[in-house]
Order: structure tokens, then sequence, then C-alpha cells
């Protein structure tokens, strides 16, 4: 692990400035960190701001980024178009727009790579959007490097970064089944909802919403802490209050994936 992490930072050495494209997961803040450490001011924290990412994950990337001491600026980017209908491919046409946006970005400021934070276990599953990612020379560091989740995990638990036992999260077009057509009401309701539910102590949680029916997802472990919950009708009646017509407990637990997108 050690000897992966002195790669990493041989890697970043390499560049004579960085941009990172930072979402303040796990992942994008241990790159982030290490990218600072290495290049100091030539190294920055990029994050896109879209209608698909909730609130709070953006403030949460604020607060992180102060809390590393690195430039972060936070670049608001608008619908594309092409994803509203959410479609199949909607991973790869975003990374695509997005990461083409932060191309440009990087050559106006003159910083001579953008890197994401890519690691070993995402390629043990296909993901469109890293095609796009390499079609467009985006590095990662974390993945050439070697470094596995759990690897980089127990670095950041080391170096002092709080997000080092963050849960993962995916933007909120994975909340809702392909080819639905998405809108801003409907991406408000399942953003608030999984906000909400984090600051009820339930972090590791997707809800999934379709037809005015949200389903909570989260680990089997917790869905007894859940129903034995003084607060469970009082968090019902809130996500209620949010807009859903229906709130349901999904007793398969906690999944990622497509197979849960098409599962609802």
């Amino acid at each position: 692990m050690y000897k992966k992490y002195e790669h990493l930072k041989e890697i970043i050495a390499s560049y004579d400035s960085l941009l990172v494209a930072f979402s303040g997961g796990v992942d994008s803040s241990f790159l982030l960190k290490t990218a600072y450490d290495v290049l100091g001011n030539k190294a920055i924290g990029i994050t896109a701001s879209t209608p698909y990412i909730a609130d709070w994950e953006i403030t949460d990337a604020v607060r992180i980024a102060k809390e590393i001491g690195v430039h972060h600026e936070v670049v608001k980017k608008p619908w594309i178009e092409a994803v509203k209908s959410n479609p199949d491919n909607r991973c790869y046409i975003c990374k695509h727009a997005l990461f083409s946006s932060l191309l440009d970005f990087a050559q106006q400021k003159g910083f001579s790579a953008v890197a994401e934070g890519s690691n070993v276990d995402d390629t043990k599953e296909v993901r469109p959007g890293r095609v796009a990612l390499g079609e467009l020379g985006i590095k990662t560091p974390l993945l050439d490097a070697g470094l596995t989740k759990s690897e980089i995990r127990a670095l950041s638990k080391e170096f002092g970064l709080s997000t080092w036992d963050k849960p993962s999260y995916a933007c909120l077009l994975t909340r809702f089944p392909y080819n639905q057509t998405i809108n801003d009401v409907a991406l408000t309701c399942v953003g608030n909802a999984e906000g909400y539910m984090i600051t009820q102590g339930y972090g590791h949680i997707r809800v999934r919403y379709v037809d005015g029916l949200v389903r909570i997802e989260m680990p089997e472990s917790e869905m007894i802490r859940f129903i034995n919950d003084a607060r469970m009708r009082e968090m019902r009646d809130h996500l209620k209050s949010l807009g859903f017509v229906y709130v349901t407990l999904d007793l398969e637990g906690y999944r990622q994936g497509s197979v849960a997108e098409k599962s609802l």
C-alpha cells in the first residue's frame, strides 16, 4: 500500500500542474490532497455543480477542500439535454461533456493535465463513463498507481482526511429507471430525501424514485435499526412532505448499479 502511495506521488510529480475533478468523495479527496502535497499551488480542485448533483454534496465538497487547504472552485453546469431522458449511455454523455469543459478550463488557466479519482476497483465492472475519460485523455493517477478503494480509505484515515469512511454516492440520475424523462422537481425530491436521511444517521442509503413512490435501500444490517427507530414515522412523514406519495423499504437492501435501476 505504501509503495503504491509513493508511486502515486511520482506519477503526480510528473505533471507540471494538475486540475483535479473533485466531488468530495473518498477517492477524489485523497487524490486532491496528494496532488496538493506534491504540487502545492500548481494543483487545484474543480467541482461541477449540475442539476443532478445534490446541493448537500456540493456544500460538502467545499468544506472538504477547505480542510485540505487547496484552491477550489465550483463551476455551475446546466442540464445536458441528451441526458434528460435518462438513456442507458447517460454516463458516457455526461462525462464526455463535463470533462471536455474541464479540459477547456484547464487550458485557459494554464494547467497541463486534468485528473479524476478512478481506482482499481472501478475496472471490475462496465462503466461507460470511463470510456469517455479514456477518449479525452483524462489522467487516472490512483488507478495507474494500482490503489484499491480499501487502500485509499486506509491511507485517508492515516492522513486525517474526514472522508476516509464516507459512503459512496453517484449522481441523482441513477435513482431513476433508464429511459424515464427526469425533471428538476423529481431530482430535488430525491436529493432532499437522501440528504435528510443522512442527517438522521443513515448514510449508506439510496432513495429510488418512480411514479410517486420512494423506495429506500439500506444495508440489511441497518433495516432492523430503522424499523425499530422511534423516529421512523416522523421520517416517513417528512419524506412524504417532500412530494412522495408512498414511502417503502426495499427488503433486498442497499445495492449499486444498473441492476437496481432496472428492477424498479
